[in-house]
């Protein structure tokens, strides 16, 4: 019994990080169409618009790392969207644009599904890794190889400070 429990919950955990990646990937893949949307309104933001691919292609780049380093990627591809919405405010006709309008919709509604999935595998993490350590199911969880699972979280010292200025 304990073994199955065992198994249960890492698969909690893998379905969990399934979740994000899905999320992750969406983001991934709005992106591109947001900088090419916001191109042409903000031709004095080439180092913003820069700074949002380099991110993203940094974040897909970290695809089969670790979660920590991933973790990293992810959030600041996050905070480089999140800076560009921030510059976007300078430009009323892009704030206009329903193209525009639609995309940071889809990215604002992926942002919080990623919190969601986010802090459902984090949980599934908390009980597996809990559920490895206790007595007696540490005997079997040793025995039969489990191992503990890693938050989806970065080191406070490894997130980027988005810098928004009005």
């Amino acid at each position: 019994m304990t073994y199955n429990r065992l198994v249960r919950m890492r698969n909690v955990v893998r379905n969990g990080w399934s979740d994000i990646d899905v999320q992750l990937t969406r983001r991934h893949d709005l992106v591109p169409n947001l900088v090419e949307s916001v191109r042409g309104y903000m031709t004095h933001e080439r180092e913003t618009l820069e700074a949002v691919a380099w991110a993203r292609s940094q974040a897909i780049a970290t695809a089969g790392a670790s979660l920590g380093t991933r973790a990293v990627a992810e959030m600041a591809l996050g905070g480089a969207v999140g800076n560009l919405f921030a510059v976007a405010e300078r430009y009323p006709t892009l704030k206009a644009s329903q193209q525009f309008l639609l995309l940071q919709e889809q990215l604002t509604s992926t942002e919080n599904r990623i919190a969601f999935a986010r802090q459902h595998y984090n949980e599934g993490v908390r009980q597996y890794n809990t559920s490895l350590a206790e007595f007696p199911r540490n005997l079997v969880a040793g025995m039969m190889g489990f191992t503990s699972a890693q938050l989806f979280a970065a080191d406070a010292g490894d997130r980027a400070n988005t810098q928004v200025n009005v």
